[in-house]
């Protein structure tokens, strides 16, 4: 790959913009043809946050980076809970190559599930790209079992190009209430480059983020058109934040466990 680093024309702007406008298109794709299923994720959300119901997602390895997006997070609903299994969440297991393991690692999501706080009615958002691994699968699975909706991102590409991992030969989308097609190719890479022995610049998680903010802004709004006020939070670098936040927290305290 040539380029020397300096605006112009050079190969790594080149590269850099080519990035840009796949992320660009594939958001667009998203807007375009997902629009009823961010919709819907988003109205599941409001019914259950009317009723009185706890909100929880999951994720593992790069995915759980999105889960943990929108838990505590500034502008999100304070209701949203991680549900995290131990080895799994983000890369932050040594070695990381352990997480990619327990992904598939049949028993799992059972077992926490069954130890977490999840009832009948709740809400689980579970994000995985590929949506093949056990951990995943199990997980909508055992949720549904119990009585919890089930809200999917996934890219729809994987079941068509992979085999599942899990021994019913299913998909995470097979096991949803709603699901969300994120649009990204299979392997997860968006350039290639002459002299670059390997694809590269993963969208995975750029789109993901957005279609996850998007069911949150798509929440908010179907809460405020009910008469509800939204239970946000507020950045914590704002004036007044920390007041804010308490006093939401102290509302809903009984739907929240990311603080205890």
């Amino acid at each position: 790959m040539a380029g020397t680093g300096e605006t112009g024309t050079t190969g790594d702007t080149k590269l850099a913009d080519q990035y840009l406008q796949a992320a660009i298109g594939l958001l667009e794709r998203v807007r375009t043809e997902e629009a009823d299923t961010i919709a819907a994720a988003g109205t599941l959300l409001a019914d259950t946050v009317e009723a009185g119901g706890r909100l929880f997602a999951f994720g593992a390895g790069h995915s759980g980076l999105c889960a943990q997006d929108i838990v505590y997070r500034a502008g999100g609903l304070a209701l949203m809970n991680l549900l995290a299994v131990p080895g799994t969440v983000g890369v932050d297991v040594m070695p990381a190559t352990l997480g990619s393991a327990l992904e598939r690692v049949d028993g799992l999501a059972g077992a926490v599930l069954d130890t977490s706080p999840a009832r009948p009615g709740d809400v689980l958002v579970i994000i995985s790209l590929s949506g093949r691994n056990a951990l995943p699968v199990e997980m909508a699975m055992n949720a549904r079992a119990l009585g919890l909706k089930v809200i999917g991102v996934t890219s729809v590409a994987y079941v068509t190009a992979t085999k599942s991992r899990h021994l019913s030969g299913t998909f995470l989308k097979d096991h949803c209430d709603v699901v969300i097609d994120n649009k990204i190719a299979v392997g997860d890479a968006e350039l290639t480059a002459e002299g670059v022995s390997a694809p590269f610049g993963p969208a995975s998680n750029v789109v993901t983020g957005a279609v996850l903010q998007a069911v949150m802004a798509t929440a908010a709004g179907e809460l405020a058109a009910r008469g509800i006020d939204p239970p946000l939070l507020r950045s914590g670098n704002v004036d007044g934040g920390h007041e804010w936040n308490g006093r939401v927290l102290n509302e809903y305290g009984d739907r929240v466990f990311y603080r205890h």
